[in-house]
């Protein structure tokens, strides 16, 4: 378990973005302002590039 309840929050917070929510949405539920969820939970954004550019694609289909 979470040695302080903090840590289950974060946890959470870092599911949601990780799972593709969008911040402003997450800063919402988090009670946070989206520049205080960036700023916080920045490095839990990385690693997802190659799924980023696969929806720009998406959305731009064969252009």
């Amino acid at each position: 378990m979470a040695k302080r309840p903090y840590d289950l929050r974060h946890a959470a917070v870092s599911t949601w973005l990780n799972a593709g929510v969008e911040p402003t949405r997450v800063a919402e539920w988090a009670g946070h302002s989206v520049h205080v969820l960036l700023r916080v939970y920045a490095k839990c954004l990385d690693g997802g590039e190659t799924a980023a550019r696969q929806r720009v694609q998406d959305l731009l289909g064969d252009a």
